[in-house]
């Protein structure tokens, strides 16, 4: 299982726990950390995707919370895949980071959260990417800065432990996701470009 980039000491300290755990002879402490190491590891998991047709991909796993014209929000829970994706092929234009409070993030008013704006000029227009924390851990890990290029449906960042990203449609584009499905990151196409 492939895990996304700077996770090694997320997943190794508890595993280490364990060992030590082990030879000092408690099973019941070395098992339960074991377990956590396993979870995180899970949490962490950063699988290959391709994209399934032309169009926007979505940026996130989850359930989409909002799907209005020229907007999408997603909610990632737990046990979805934390790493981020861009939507559209293009140049990183600018990474802003915003500090801000702390609300569970599958509350709208989350969007007030500390948050991450990444902006990609596309040749369909500016994407306006932003990753928002949740309650828990709060860290925002950015792999891009101004000036890269991304591909549609390359790994672009993540968010650990609960999280919403929300995403700019551009014109032109018609969504294809309502409010409560399930979207993955950088495979399901979220919007087309309409005829």
């Amino acid at each position: 299982m492939r895990l996304a980039r700077g996770s090694g000491t997320w997943v190794g300290a508890p595993l280490l726990a364990s060992a030590l755990l082990a030879v000092l002879g408690s099973w019941p402490l070395s098992g339960a950390a074991l377990v956590l190491s396993m979870a995180i590891a899970l949490f962490h998991r950063d699988p290959e995707r391709t994209p399934r047709g032309e169009g926007v991909v979505s940026p996130a796993d989850g359930r989409v919370m909002e799907a209005s014209p020229g907007r999408l929000a997603i909610f990632m829970n737990h046990h979805n895949v934390h790493v981020n994706r861009s939507p559209l092929a293009g140049r990183v234009e600018r990474v802003e980071h915003s500090d801000g409070p702390h609300r569970p993030a599958f509350l709208r008013s989350s969007s007030e959260n500390e948050r991450n704006l990444i902006v990609i000029d596309t040749p369909a227009g500016e994407v306006r990417l932003t990753q928002i924390t949740g309650v828990l851990v709060r860290r925002i890990v950015c792999y891009v800065r101004p000036g890269d290029l991304v591909e549609r449906g390359e790994r672009v960042g993540m968010i650990r432990f609960g999280s919403r990203v929300e995403l700019s449609i551009p014109s032109g584009y018609r969504l294809l996701v309502a409010e409560g499905e399930r979207v993955r990151a950088g495979e399901t196409v979220v919007a087309v470009r309409e005829r």
